[in-house]
């Protein structure tokens, strides 16, 4: 009874809203520059990333990992972890962030990480967990909102979207956003990886944004400007 209250409750908050408008330009060409192993952030339109883009103060409320010929995978609320394709984000407001320095080898273990994750699911059982998104938006202290995004029970066959990612890039040692350690320079810990937001990816000195209009060159004299009258 709680499992399919909870996937009751899970499709209803993420589904889509149709007057959603993105913040952010929907960019052109952007499946054409994509790479295995790049993070694709979306600014999503369901009633969760609502309380996602304010918890966290950013436009990007979903994450999911390019794996290669036109498939992602991504942690969806009441699927689960799944590979989906390119359209799964049409309409979308999107950027690419893009691992550096990663070898061949090490995208393959990243791919293959989130790979072997298909299947794992949401904990929806915890409905006192899924009930703090149906609250008004609260005034809620900048520290705390990381813990208030924490969703589930911390079984590794749960996932949530940001937490996978993070996870799989953990795995081959790669940094999002370590936390230094004091009196060592250039020494740092992990943060742990349920604590990791999509937003993370965008800030991360380690991930670099890739944004299609401007590979190959761009020219701001062809464009095309109506004057005002």
């Amino acid at each position: 009874m709680l499992d399919r209250c909870g996937h009751g409750l899970g499709g209803w908050l993420s589904c889509p809203r149709p007057w959603h408008c993105p913040q952010q330009p929907v960019e052109e060409d952007i499946q054409a520059c994509l790479e295995p192993g790049d993070v694709l952030l979306v600014e999503g339109s369901s009633r969760i990333s609502t309380v996602i883009k304010y918890l966290t103060q950013s436009t990007w409320s979903h994450a999911a990992l390019y794996v290669g010929e036109g498939s992602f995978v991504e942690a969806d609320l009441s699927e689960g972890v799944r590979v989906v394709g390119f359209e799964a984000f049409d309409g979308h407001a999107l950027r690419i962030c893009r691992p550096v320095g990663l070898g061949p080898a090490e995208i393959d273990r990243l791919i293959a990480f989130v790979c072997a994750r298909v299947g794992h699911r949401y904990d929806l059982r915890n409905l006192l967990d899924l009930a703090r998104y149906l609250l008004p938006l609260p005034p809620v202290p900048t520290p705390w909102r990381r813990h208030m995004l924490g969703l589930g029970s911390g079984d590794p066959t749960r996932a949530i979207c940001s937490t996978l990612i993070a996870e799989a890039f953990q795995s081959v040692r790669y940094p999002i956003l370590p936390i230094p350690v004091a009196g060592r320079s250039r020494v740092f810990r992990r943060r742990h990886h349920s604590l990791f937001t999509p937003r993370d990816f965008d800030l991360s000195p380690w991930f670099e944004v890739v944004k299609p209009r401007l590979v190959g060159g761009f020219d701001p004299h062809a464009l095309a400007w109506q004057e005002s009258t």
